[in-house]
C-alpha cells in the first residue's frame, strides 16, 4: 500500500485467485510484431510515427536521432517501432551476495532488460531486476559497450528501480501516457527473454485490461496493464509500447498457470521519479501517511467493503499531516490538488510530483458529504 510496503490485506476464502501461481518471471513483452500488420504495408513511410520523412528515434536533452525510410521502401509499424526503441534498450546483470548459516557467503545473479530515459545514462527497469542491495550491475548496450551502472532509486512494492551509468548522447525511449490506453490497442514489447542470447526479442500483442491487481509472495502490486503479449524471464523491466513507439509501461510479471497473463507498471507512475532524479540526482518519494484502497483492492479483503470511487482510507498515522488535518479511518480521498483519484496508481502518481514536505489541497468524502483540507506530505522510503 501507499505507506506500507508489506501490508498485505487477506484474502477472500473463496478467492480464485488463489490458485494464481504468479512468478516473477521478467516482465516483457517485446512487443511489436508484423502478425498485427502482416498485410499492412507503407508505401513511403509510417504516417503516425513520422514527419517530413524522417521518424524521431530519440526524445531528450541532447535532442533528436532519426531513421530516415528511403522512397519506396515498405515498412510496417512493427519494424518501424522496433527501428524507433531499439537502441533504447538494454540488458542487466546484477549479481548480489547471499548469506546463509551453513554454506557462507554466496554471489547471485540474473539478466533482465531496461530502457534509457534520459541521455546521459538513466536508465528505467524492475526493482526485483537489480535486486535488494546490488553488490554489482552491469548494463549492456545495442552497441556492445558493457558499463558498470549505480543503483539510484528501488521499491520492492512498485517494483521499480532506477540505475545510472556513465555516458552521453544516448539514445532515449519516449515515454507516452498510459492513462490514454484503451483496452484492445496494439501493445508491443522488446526485451531479453532467457538472457542475452535472445537479446531485443520483439513481441506482439494486445492490451487486454487495465486497473489489474495481483498478489504476490510478498505484497500486492496494484493497478497493472494487462497484455496477452509473451513473457519469458529476462524480459523484466523492459517497455511495453505503443504503435507510435512511446512506452507506456514498464513489463514485470506473469502468471505461469495460464497463457497470455502478463502485466506491466503504468509508465505514469514512473514519470515524476524520473523527473525528480533528472532535477535532483535523487528520488524523495512523498507519501500520506495512510493505508489506502481502491475499488479493485477492496476484492482482496476478506470484509465485504464496497467503494464506487476514491481511496477509503483504512489507517492512519497520527502523527501524519492527514491526521492532523482532521482525516480519519473510513474516510474516503477523491482529489489531489483538483486531480481526481480513483486507483492506488493515481494517487501516488499525484503525490510523487510534490516533494516531501510540500502542502497538497485533499478533497474527501465524510458519509457522503465533501470535505477540503491542506496536508502537508511526508517523506516514505
Amino acid at each position: 500500500m501507499e505507506q506500507y510496503p508489506d501490508y498485505r490485506p487477506p484474502r477472500k476464502k473463496n478467492s480464485t485467485l488463489k490458485y494464481l501461481s504468479i512468478a516473477m518471471l521478467g516482465a516483457i513483452i517485446g512487443g511489436i510484431i508484423v502478425a498485427f500488420v502482416s498485410s499492412f504495408y507503407l508505401n513511403h513511410r509510417i504516417t503516425q510515427l513520422t514527419k517530413d520523412g524522417v521518424l524521431p528515434n530519440q526524445v531528450g536533452q541532447s535532442g533528436q536521432q532519426q531513421i530516415v525510410y528511403p522512397e519506396g521502401e515498405n515498412i510496417t509499424v512493427a519494424q518501424a517501432v522496433a527501428d524507433k526503441v531499439m537502441p533504447a534498450v538494454v540488458g542487466i546483470q546484477a549479481i548480489k551476495v547471499t548469506r546463509d548459516i551453513f554454506m557462507g557467503s554466496k554471489e547471485t545473479g540474473g539478466i533482465g532488460t531496461g530502457v534509457i530515459v534520459s541521455p546521459d545514462g538513466l536508465i528505467l527497469t524492475n526493482h526485483h531486476v537489480i535486486t535488494d542491495n546490488p553488490k554489482e550491475i552491469t548494463v549492456q548496450l545495442k552497441d556492445g559497450r558493457e558499463l558498470k551502472a549505480e543503483e539510484i532509486w528501488s521499491n520492492a512494492t512498485l517494483d521499480l528501480g532506477v540505475i545510472k551509468i556513465d555516458a552521453n548522447n544516448l539514445p532515449v525511449a519516449e515515454l507516452g501516457d498510459s492513462d490514454q490506453i484503451k483496452v484492445g490497442q496494439m501493445a508491443l514489447a522488446i526485451g531479453n527473454p532467457l538472457g542475452m542470447r535472445f537479446e531485443r526479442t520483439v513481441t506482439s500483442g494486445i492490451i487486454s485490461a487495465l486497473n489489474r491487481s495481483i498478489m504476490t509472495e510478498s505484497n500486492i502490486v496494484e493497478d497493472l496493464i494487462q497484455t496477452d503479449a509473451s513473457i519469458n524471464p529476462g524480459n523484466s523491466g523492459g517497455p511495453l509500447l505503443n504503435d507510435k513507439g512511446q512506452v507506456v509501461g514498464i513489463n514485470t510479471f506473469k502468471i505461469q498457470t495460464g497463457e497470455g497473463l502478463g502485466f506491466a507498471i503504468p509508465i505514469n507512475v514512473a514519470k515524476p521519479i524520473i523527473d525528480q532524479v533528472i532535477k535532483y540526482g535523487e528520488f524523495k518519494p512523498s507519501i500520506l501517511g495512510i493505508q489506502g484502497l481502491d475499488r479493485e483492492i477492496a476484492s482482496y479483503v476478506e470484509e465485504e467493503i464496497e467503494i464506487d470511487k476514491g481511496i477509503l482510507i483504512m489507517d492512519i498515522e497520527r502523527e501524519s499531516g492527514v491526521y492532523k488535518a482532521g482525516l480519519r479511518q473510513g474516510d474516503i480521498i477523491t482529489h489531489i490538488d483538483g486531480k481526481e483519484v480513483n486507483t492506488m496508481i493515481q494517487l501516488r502518481t499525484a503525490l510523487y510530483e510534490h516533494l516531501p514536505g510540500e502542502e497538497v489541497s485533499i478533497k474527501y468524502l465524510r458519509n457522503n458529504s465533501e470535505k477540503e483540507a491542506k496536508i502537508t506530505l511526508q517523506q516514505g522510503e
